[in-house]
């Protein structure tokens, strides 16, 4: 059996395999917010390793999320203390994502020294990005000496969801251009070419890009100077700012994308603010995306809000019909979780493909160990 930890910025998800079958899984959110019972991720973890029974379950592996592996880890890898350490200097890079990763790491390594602990690497599939998409327009040296380049995430749940929407399209992955809209409390656009990570909107950490649960995504960089110099602000004053109360938090003070949808439909205007400024940004990069693969043949919404709302889906895709991109109304608003929502004969499919991180994950584990991987999802409803 593989067991499988997988931490976001406020969640932490857990699956356990047993071959091809899921058979426990579950989430612990709300991690660290206001009222939430979950103080941080330790505590998350000790209550999934109790719920489990890490502590005598029967594991051949356990498998970790890790957001950021930088330039050195673009493939799945067994920890032991130099990996562990790596990943820990990692963290200026993901100080949202490396830190909980990382405590899920050390607490279950401590419970489980017996099995090994592989580090799976959302970094590792735009390892693939060409050096046009990757390379920032800074001084070269100043770059190679400090690592600054694009890294992009949410790569496991891309790989993924690229495969699923091939497969729901009944088409070869190697002959789709797609976009993959990881839609959560984090957010990224990726342009996938042949299965391969060729643009995606999130860089150098996972700050930039769209707007998010409470990151800003892309913004001048000069706000921080005149932040810096007119307000006086820290390095870490920044820091704090730009993801903790940006994004939907910073523009309406709520970064549930369901309450802010509540809010706006009665009339608040931050709201309303705020759900525009999130949908303008995604159209946005669709378009350039667009332009970057050059001929597109699918678009897939996934994660929390791009599988749940169509409301968000609706308003992202609005206005793009000469691009070939139509929503259908009555696919959008219900189906089977996994589906095309556009109209019929639109030149470019529009799908909702649910991601299954742990999945993914446990199929790398399992491929790296020399074990029998999990099988593929055939099921559009495989989500037990």
């Amino acid at each position: 059996m593989i067991l499988v930890l997988n931490s976001g910025s406020s969640s932490l998800k857990y699956a356990l395999f047993d071959g091809a079958a899921r058979v426990a899984a579950g989430t612990v959110e709300r991690i660290g917010e206001p009222g939430s019972p979950t103080p941080d991720h330790e505590a998350a973890i000790a209550q999934v390793a109790d719920q489990v029974g890490l502590s005598t379950l029967p594991l051949d592996a356990i498998g970790h999320r890790v957001v950021h592996g930088g330039a050195g880890f673009q493939k799945p890898t067994v920890i032991d203390d130099d990996v562990a350490a790596e990943i820990r200097s990692l963290i200026p890079l993901a100080p949202l994502h490396n830190p909980a990763n990382l405590q899920g790491i050390d607490l279950t390594r401590r419970l489980r020294p017996d099995v090994p602990h592989v580090a799976v690497f959302d970094t590792a599939f735009h390892a693939t990005l060409p050096a046009a998409a990757s390379t920032y327009a800074l001084d070269r040296a100043v770059s190679r000496r400090y690592g600054i380049r694009r890294y992009g995430f949410h790569g496991t749940s891309c790989a993924y969801v690229s495969r699923r929407t091939a497969a729901l399209l009944a088409r070869p992955i190697e002959e789709l251009n797609l976009i993959v809209l990881h839609l959560g409390n984090g957010a990224s656009a990726t342009a996938i070419q042949s299965g391969r990570s060729v643009e995606t909107s999130m860089g150098l950490t996972p700050l930039e890009g769209l707007a998010m649960g409470s990151r800003t995504g892309d913004i001048d960089p000069a706000v921080a100077f005149l932040l810096a110099r007119q307000a006086g602000m820290s390095v870490d004053d920044l820091d704090d700012l730009y993801h903790h109360h940006g994004g939907l938090r910073g523009l309406c003070g709520d970064n549930d994308m369901r309450t802010v949808l509540r809010r706006a439909a009665d009339g608040d205007g931050d709201a309303r603010l705020a759900l525009d400024v999130y949908c303008h940004r995604i159209r946005r990069y669709v378009g350039a995306y667009y332009a970057v693969l050059g001929r597109l043949d699918a678009i897939a919404f996934t994660a929390g809000i791009g599988e749940n709302s169509p409301e968000v889906r609706a308003r992202t895709l609005a206005g793009l019909l000469r691009l070939g991109i139509t929503v259908d109304p009555a696919r959008n608003a219900t189906g089977p979780a996994e589906r095309v929502i556009s109209a019929d004969g639109a030149p470019v499919s529009v799908c909702v493909v649910p991601t299954d991180e742990e999945r993914a994950i446990a199929e790398e584990v399992a491929a790296l160990l020399n074990q029998s991987a999990p099988a593929p999802v055939v099921s559009s409803v495989d989500k037990t």
